[in-house]
C-alpha cells in the first residue's frame, strides 16, 4: 500500500484525523465548534472542521458520510463525495444534513464524516460522431432487472 504525504494545518482542539484500523480506508473528520449546533430535521448546515490541507497535485480529498451517523441519526452528508481539489487551501467544512424526524445535535469534536486521499486522472476528451457498440448499449438505471 503507498503512502502518500499530505501537509495539514489543525486550527481545532482536535486530534488529526488517522486511520483507526490497519485496513481503513478513510480517517474521521471532527466538527470544530464553538459551541453545540442543533440541525433541525431536513435541516443542513456547514459544519467547520478547523483543518487545512495541501494535496500533491495528482490527488483529491473526498469527504463522505459515517455510516454510524446516518444509521443512529440520520445524518449525512450532501454533496458526497465531495471533492476537495489539490490546489485547494481553504479549510475543509462538511455539509450535513439531519434527515431524521428529530433534533440532532453536532458537538464540538464530534466524528462527522470520513476523509479519503485518492489519485485522480485527467482525461483527454477525444470528439467523435459515433461510440462504439457495447452489449449493455444506453441501458442505464434498473436496466438489468430487479432479481
Amino acid at each position: 500500500m503507498q503512502t502518500v504525504q499530505v501537509n495539514i494545518v489543525n486550527i481545532s482542539s482536535n486530534p488529526l484525523p488517522a486511520y483507526t484500523t490497519a485496513g481503513s480506508a478513510g480517517m474521521d473528520l471532527r466538527a470544530n465548534l464553538g459551541e453545540p449546533l442543533a440541525l433541525q430535521p431536513f435541516e443542513r448546515n456547514l459544519i467547520p472542521t478547523g483543518l487545512f490541507i495541501e494535496l500533491p497535485n495528482g490527488y483529491e480529498a473526498q469527504i463522505r458520510p459515517r455510516s454510524g451517523m446516518a444509521l443512529k441519526q440520520g445524518i449525512t452528508c450532501l454533496n458526497s463525495p465531495g471533492t476537495v481539489d489539490s490546489d485547494y487551501r481553504g479549510e475543509l467544512k462538511v455539509i450535513l444534513i439531519n434527515l431524521s424526524n428529530t433534533v440532532q445535535v453536532i458537538n464540538h469534536g464530534d466524528r462527522i464524516a470520513q476523509l479519503i486521499i485518492a489519485k485522480t486522472e485527467r482525461a483527454a476528451l477525444i470528439e467523435v460522431q459515433q461510440l462504439n457498440e457495447s452489449q449493455r448499449g444506453d441501458g442505464g438505471f434498473g436496466h438489468t432487472g430487479i432479481e
